[in-house]
């Protein structure tokens, strides 16, 4: 099943942009993947201004989401999956939604073993 994260994160980052407020993204920085100017990382968790004048190229796809910003006057590009937020939120009254953490995935350097194919059936007229 496709995950509802993304689709949260985009409709609560809608709604803080058309209530002309401040939209922000906590993200866990140790999230396996997780793209971020790890000199602002506290505890773990960075915090992302995403607003459109401080974000160029913003594209919050559903399994990653990516933009470009400028930090101490250098510009990143920045990455992260959608499991790596941990919250949407306002900066003015701290109003968005907060999302449980995930689990980290699991790393294997064996592929994945497949599942065996069950036989089917066509009707062939």
């Amino acid at each position: 099943m496709i995950s509802n994260r993304p689709y949260l994160i985009r409709a609560v980052y809608q709604w803080i942009v058309d209530n002309e407020w401040t939209p922000h993204f906590q993200v866990d920085a140790n999230f396996p993947g997780v793209d971020v100017p790890r000199e602002f990382v506290e505890d773990g968790v960075i915090v992302l201004n995403v607003s459109a004048t401080a974000v160029q190229g913003l594209d919050l796809a559903n399994d990653w989401m990516s933009f470009r910003a400028r930090f101490q006057g250098v510009e990143r590009k920045l990455g992260f999956s959608p499991e790596a937020v941990l919250a949407v939120f306002a900066r003015e009254n701290g109003q968005g939604m907060p999302f449980p953490p995930e689990p980290y995935p699991e790393e294997t350097t064996e592929p994945k073993a497949q599942k065996p194919k069950r036989p089917s059936l066509k009707v062939v007229k």
